[in-house]
């Protein structure tokens, strides 16, 4: 054979035999690598088991004491629960034993009642018949029938049921007069001339004239900058509309709408019309206000004689040259208190000095900005009290419209001054012919009554007194009248404050000697 072929085939089996020999041995160490990895893996598997298992006895363990807690606390709850149903209802079976014991109670006087009902019963019985008895007697005896003497009855008792309700009517009428007419009153004029009346246009509007509508726009400024501005800085209204060669600066307090007016004359003398003159102008005009404010109750206390007031009430009655009530002027007004005042005072033989301060600071709660709820005499009394003014001064103020009671005699020499400042005629603003027209209105309006013989206007139309016949008219009917009379007046006539109405009903009798 061919050497090379033999050669060829020898190193041909021994590669197969040496490749067999290699898989052998590459499979028994693969087998015992797997064989190690899988008792490898058996143990760790068999930790991990274990570990569950474990953690599962762990986990079971904690949710059965929390069970169990749960389950204890559902116990104790539901033990107190049953507690409590055990007391209710030991609660109520014995209100209910109690219950049962007062209808028990209710049955017996139940059938207490019942027997006293049939007594009484018996006993209208017999009183019915007794009367029907003693009806015969009498009507025998007086000649009467039953019926006559209950018409006779029926009208004696009309006539006195109507005396004394006539007499009720004027017990109530005057208590009514003591406590509320006076109080009404106050509080109705007070509250008009706070808010709105027919006069409004003069307690609320000031007048501002200009030359000619070139003015009128630089006013307004470019889409009304210039209005708005002021408006903001003086705290007014501004009103622009077609009145010619004027504008209106509407506003209810009068020291504002004078620093508007006042600010609006130096920036059309100026000529400088723009937001920031504008606030500029209205800083210093409310300073120059202020200080002419100051000066004006700084002169009055002097002209007056009144010393050692402290500089807010010297303040206050400088403000009120800027107030009127009821159209008249505020300061004007006081002064004219005080004076009246201190005079009464001296004919009295009281101290003047005392009562001229009163008199003076009488209306300073109308020109307060504090507590506006309060009525004018409270507040000027609580300012003078805060300034250390005497407790009579203080009185003096708050009683002068009988609001608190009157403890020092100075009080009512003040009431009585006020009334006599306001009360003339010609102290607040109405011109003599509207005046005269009023009273005449009174007078006319009593005489178109049956019975009024005559009727006069007095104490400047604060007073109605009308004169009735006593022949056509009674007692009674006169106090009627006196109602019906205040009342038309209330309801068709426009007055300030109030209007008495007195009906003088007398009997004169007339003989000559001859």
């Amino acid at each position: 054979m061919n050497p090379i072929l033999i050669a060829a085939v020898a190193a041909f089996v021994g590669a197969g035999i040496a490749i067999a020999i290699y898989i052998t041995i590459r499979t028994l160490i693969l087998k015992g690598r797997r064989d190690e990895i899988l008792t490898k893996a058996e143990l760790e598997g068999e930790n991990i088991k274990k570990e569950k298992i474990f953690q599962a006895k762990e986990k079971y363990l904690q949710l059965k004491s929390e069970h169990e807690k749960m389950v204890n606390e559902k116990n104790a709850q539901l033990k107190d629960a049953e507690n409590r149903i055990r007391q209710k209802e030991n609660n109520l079976n014995q209100q209910n034993g109690e219950l049962q014991k007062r209808l028990r109670e209710a049955d017996s006087m139940k059938q207490s009642l019942n027997a006293q009902k049939e007594n009484l019963d018996r006993k209208a019985e017999e009183y019915d018949r007794l009367i029907a008895q003693v009806n015969k007697q009498v009507e025998s005896l007086a000649g009467l029938s039953a019926q006559d003497a209950k018409n006779i009855l029926m009208d004696n008792m009309k006539a006195e049921a109507r005396s004394e309700a006539q007499a009720y009517i004027n017990d109530t009428m005057d208590e009514a007069r003591l406590n509320a007419a006076r109080e009404a009153k106050r509080i109705v004029i007070n509250t008009i001339q706070r808010t709105a009346t027919e006069a409004a246009i003069e307690n609320a509007v000031t007048t501002f004239p200009i030359e000619n509508d070139e003015i009128k726009g630089r006013i307004i400024g470019r889409e009304g900058r210039n209005i708005r501005a002021l408006e903001a800085a003086t705290g007014v209204e501004i009103v622009v509309d077609d009145t010619p060669d004027a504008i209106l600066i509407s506003g209810f307090d009068p020291v504002r709408r004078e620093v508007a007016r006042l600010a609006l004359h130096q920036l059309v003398i100026d000529g400088r019309i723009h937001p920031a003159r504008i606030e500029e102008v209205v800083a210093k005009v409310q300073k120059q206000l202020e200080e002419e404010i100051l000066e004006t109750g700084k002169r009055t206390c002097i002209d007056l004689g009144v010393h050692g007031l402290s500089m807010e009430l010297v303040r206050l009655i400088g403000r009120m040259k800027y107030r009127s009530s009821y159209g008249q002027n505020l300061l004007q007004h006081s002064r004219e208190v005080a004076n009246l005042a201190a005079i009464m005072a001296s004919e009295l033989g009281l101290n003047p000095k005392i009562a001229k301060r009163a008199g003076l600071l009488h209306d300073i709660g109308k020109v307060s900005d504090q507590d506006p709820e309060l009525p004018h005499a409270l507040l000027g009394m609580k300012i003078a009290e805060l300034n250390k003014e005497k407790p009579e001064i203080c009185n003096a103020i708050g009683a002068h419209h009988e609001e608190i009671e009157m403890t020092s005699i100075i009080s009512p020499i003040v009431m009585v001054a006020d009334a006599i400042s306001g009360a003339r005629p010609g102290a607040r603003r109405e011109v003599v012919e509207s005046y005269i027209k009023r009273l005449k209105g009174m007078e006319d309006l009593a005489a178109s009554y049956p019975g009024v013989t005559k009727s006069y206007a007095i104490q400047a139309g604060r007073e109605l007194r009308v004169i009735v016949g006593a022949e056509e008219v009674s007692d009674e009917q006169a106090v009627t009248l006196s109602s019906d009379i205040a009342l038309k007046i209330q309801n068709e006539m426009t007055y300030p404050g109030q209007v008495k109405v007195t009906v003088i009903r007398e009997t004169r009798s007339v003989a000559y000697a001859k």
